[in-house]
């Protein structure tokens, strides 16, 4: 089979890795197609992946415009070359060739406001793939519902070890407290009117007290932030996840990767997303606060609980456990459904 897929943002680098080395180990022949997004381009180059760039991430909705246009006309040239009997995710560019080329598309999603590009991509496409918690109704039998995660297709147990040696780099090892803060630059299409912390140097200063802090962030840190910015590879930050002592920050998928890595999560963001709130409401793996007024408040304080108690890692691990053993393996669950298409949508 020879099958087309899209990758548009360094998360998504993630969820295909493994999927896409079993198809091709199953004797596939792999087309990735991407976007100049953050770290996505490096991330494919570390894990030795060949692809073409068909796009980049615009700012401003008239330049994202100009961009969906720019990517839709690459993957058609890119697919007319490589004739693909299928292709999968990188919305909603290949699922506006894929009917140009008359061959079938895959959606996969989890991200219920990302309104526009869903709007973009559902009438093209001839599956969309979402887990159980997707919160937001799908009236069309193309609906296809997996019981996990996006993130388990990467941090299931049956394919990530995690690595104490990695924290050497940091000056650290698995026994220190140390805190994860992720701060996003709201440049997504889905993030416009959504924000998180509004006094990020008050919220460190409150939590160094308790161990060290480090920053990841997509957008640039000031003067004063730089020096908390994490200097790990960027593939190497789900091994440092695991031995956190907490993450929080205003990304909904590092907040997810560190609940199913068993570290304790505080997501902050006006926005909202059913697995986040599934990781919460089921298992307590996660906490969200999104009330503009309250959120940062009310965010440390659960912080300062949760590093004032000495058990709560082990708890985590708990809950973890009982989290995976109610949760398929994605990974599987995608390259099944791809080898065994159209029977396995049936």
């Amino acid at each position: 089979m020879r099958i087309m897929v899209g990758i548009a943002h360094p998360k998504q680098v993630h969820f295909w890795k493994n999927i896409i080395n079993n198809l091709e180990e199953d004797g596939h022949e792999v087309e990735i197609v991407a976007w100049k997004k953050d770290i996505t381009l490096y991330l494919l180059n570390v894990y030795g992946f060949k692809y073409e760039v068909i796009g980049k991430n615009y700012k401003g909705l008239m330049r994202k415009a100009y961009g969906l246009l720019e990517s839709d006309f690459k993957a058609f040239k890119v697919a007319r070359n490589f004739k693909p009997d299928i292709l999968l995710a990188g919305s909603p560019a290949l699922a506006h060739v894929s009917k140009i080329i008359g061959k079938p598309h895959i959606d996969f999603i989890d991200t219920e406001h990302a309104n526009i590009a869903n709007w973009l991509t559902y009438p093209f496409s001839d599956a969309i793939c979402t887990p159980s918690c997707f919160r937001k109704e799908i009236n069309s039998d193309k609906h296809l519902i997996y019981n996990g995660y996006m993130e388990l297709a990467y941090l299931h147990p049956n394919y990530f070890k995690p690595d104490a040696n990695v924290l050497d780099a940091l000056g650290l090892s698995k026994d220190d407290k140390f805190i994860i803060m992720r701060f996003v630059s709201w440049g997504a299409s889905h993030d416009i009117g959504d924000k998180g912390f509004t006094n990020k140097e008050k919220v460190i200063k409150s939590l160094e007290k308790y161990g060290q802090v480090l920053i990841t962030s997509e957008g640039k840190l000031s003067s004063k932030l730089e020096k908390y910015k994490i200097t790990i590879a960027p593939e190497k930050i789900h091994h440092v996840l695991y031995f956190a002592s907490l993450y929080i920050g205003e990304s909904a998928p590092m907040a997810a990767e560190s609940a199913i890595l068993g570290t304790p999560a505080i997501f902050v963001s006006t926005s909202k997303r059913g697995y986040t709130d599934e990781l919460e409401s089921k298992y307590g793996l996660v906490y969200n606060f999104s009330e503009p007024k309250t959120m940062e408040k009310c965010a440390l304080e659960k912080a300062f609980e949760l590093l004032n108690d000495n058990n709560t890692k082990k708890k985590w691990k708990e809950k973890r456990r009982k989290m995976l053993s109610e949760k398929i393996d994605v990974t599987r669950f995608i390259i099944n459904l791809i080898e065994n298409y159209p029977e396995s949508c049936k």
